[in-house]
């Protein structure tokens, strides 16, 4: 039996119905209702609603699989459920075109100041000079993590002329012309050396995991050669908020579109914002979405097919070994 702890579109449920795999559909179950209950079940399936920490894996001795309905495990304890002979099972595949498209979104945004002139225009005010675009053609877009997301980000970016580098330390390049490697069609691989110095456009398609937890910092940023547009999609956490600051007062980082941060939503309920992201929010060359790249319609749907069908596979797997 399957616990199905959040809020997931039909098609999850759907796919399991019709491989009759029993399941438990309860998106309002709150944690402490979950933990009463766990012990009973060989999977559970979540999202973002709480985390899966050692307390709650101790307190399910048949669980045999946590499914994450999105790309991040970053809610779960990934190190302890593996040690304890858990599954961990994501959906990055669901949500990579969406990621993808939002991030040249905000390329785009920031490079013609379309949120800036908009703005302006609605007060009544007529800029033109003051917003003078710069065109991607010919810039070097430095993609690191090149995943299902990063991928899917530079194939999107085909189109539009740009030279894509791609740092990846866990995947492998294959060797072409020239002596120069390659991870596909439309990424060269490349050094992070590489990526300091040649890049105009910096996208981050990373885990938050130990190891890139704050790893985007001041000496991170103080390796580029040239000032940089900055775009994070993938997780808050990787970030140091303080020191993404220092980079854009000191022109560093010349722009920042920022859908992921380090706390969110970075105020309360009652208005009261934390100090960095009032810095930030001041900032004019710094725009905001809240934690939506991957947030489209056709997401929401593909992300439970595929989960779905990853659950389903494990279930045969099982029945054949």
């Amino acid at each position: 039996m399957i616990l199905i702890a959040d809020e997931m579109h039909p098609a999850l449920m759907q796919g399991l119905r019709d491989q009759q795999i029993p399941f438990n559909y309860q998106p309002h179950i709150a944690l402490h209702e979950v933990l009463d209950v766990i012990a009973q079940y060989e999977g559970v399936v979540v999202r973002t609603k709480f985390s899966i920490d050692k307390k709650f894996i101790d307190a399910a001795p048949r669980l045999q699989f946590i499914a994450r309905a999105g790309s991040g495990t970053d809610n779960i304890d990934v190190t302890y459920a593996t040690h304890r002979g858990i599954q961990i099972i994501n959906a990055p595949e669901g949500l990579c075109d969406a990621v993808a498209e939002h991030t040249i979104g905000c390329i785009l945004a920031l490079q013609h100041k379309i949120l800036k002139s908009n703005e302006e225009v609605k007060n009544l005010e007529w800029k033109r000079e003051e917003n003078r675009g710069f065109e991607l053609m010919n810039s070097t877009v430095g993609i690191i993590g090149y995943g299902h997301t990063g991928s899917a980000v530079a194939k999107k970016l085909s189109g539009f002329g740009v030279h894509v580098l791609a740092f990846d330390k866990y995947r492998k390049a294959e060797q072409g012309e020239e002596n120069r490697f390659f991870f596909d069609a439309y990424a060269t691989s490349s050094s992070l050396h590489t990526i300091y110095e040649q890049t105009d456009i910096l996208t981050i398609h990373v885990p938050l995991t130990k190891e890139t937890e704050g790893w985007i910092n001041r000496k991170f940023f103080e390796q580029f050669k040239k000032p940089i547009v900055f775009i994070n999609t993938a997780r808050g956490g990787i970030v140091n908020s303080f020191d993404l600051i220092q980079a854009l007062q000191g022109g560093i980082v010349k722009a920042a579109a920022l859908d992921v941060l380090e706390q969110e939503p970075p105020f309360s309920s009652e208005g009261e914002s934390t100090g960095w992201f009032n810095t930030l929010r001041a900032m004019q060359q710094v725009i905001f979405t809240p934690h939506i790249a991957g947030w489209s319609t056709q997401g929401y749907e593909r992300i439970s097919t595929v989960l779905s069908a990853k659950i389903i596979n494990f279930y045969s797997s099982k029945r054949n070994s």
